[in-house]
This record gives C-alpha cells, sequence and structure tokens, in this order.
C-alpha cells in the first residue's frame, strides 16, 4: 500500500540524485528554492518509492524533481504521486499546474492531461519541455 506523505527537503535529495542525476554529489542535489517549497514522498512499507517537490507562484504552481526509484517506475507511483499533489493543488486554490518535463518524460505527463507549452529548451545536459494542466 503506497502512502504519500510531506517530508522535509533533505529526505528528497537523495531520490533526486539517484533516479535523475547519478553521479552527482548528493550535495548537488539541494535547490536554493527548497525552504520555500512543500515536499512529498511516496513510502511502501516504510520505503521511499517516489519524491517531488511543489512550489507556489501567485495562482500556478511548479513541481520539480518527481523522481521513482528505478524498479518502482512503471507501477502507478508517479501517477499517483501527480494526482496528490493536484489534490493539493486544488485545496489551495491553484488554477494551474506546471512542470519542465525532460522529453523523455512528456508521454507520461500527456497521459495525465498536460500540454506542451512553448519551445524545447537545453539544461545541464538534458532536454526538456514546459507542460501544463489547467486546473479550472
Amino acid at each position: 500500500m503506497l502512502s504519500i506523505e510531506q517530508i522535509t527537503p533533505h529526505l528528497t535529495w537523495r531520490l533526486r540524485r539517484d533516479v535523475l542525476n547519478p553521479g552527482e554529489y548528493m550535495h548537488n542535489m539541494e535547490m536554493e528554492e527548497d525552504n520555500h517549497g512543500y515536499h512529498f514522498g511516496a513510502f511502501e512499507d516504510n520505503k521511499l518509492m517516489g519524491v517531488v517537490s511543489l512550489f507556489k507562484h501567485a495562482d500556478d504552481w511548479q513541481f520539480r524533481k518527481l523522481a521513482v526509484i528505478a524498479d518502482g517506475q512503471g507501477k502507478g507511483i508517479g501517477t499517483q504521486i501527480i494526482a496528490y499533489i493536484t489534490a493539493f493543488v486544488e485545496r489551495e486554490h491553484g488554477t494551474k499546474l506546471w512542470c519542465n518535463a525532460r522529453l523523455s518524460a512528456t508521454g507520461f505527463y500527456e497521459k495525465l492531461g498536460y500540454k506542451k507549452i512553448g519551445d524545447e529548451f537545453h539544461k545541464n545536459g538534458v532536454d526538456y519541455i514546459r507542460m501544463d494542466k489547467s486546473l479550472v
């Protein structure tokens, strides 16, 4: 049974690194914005299976660093995390949820109702595109 709960930022760092930036130093996983956001972890039998960080920008909310452990991918954990933060943002009266999606993940987000916005861009060796979902 998967449970999702709010966690402290530092609990996201190892999974961020292992899934999104293997080989990076752990201290490089901290984002300056971490202290101004909400962080969530998905747990199964007390094991951290997935993480995401969520940041408010007026009525829009951005999620960043969605990561699910390798042997948990393809099992609906990411989908459950997105559903959880979508409900959270709706309770906070947010009107839009968005992310800068890795191009390799755009199909996942499109299945969840996200739309590509603007042009692709490149950052730290990875190609991204912004993806938005209206919540109104």
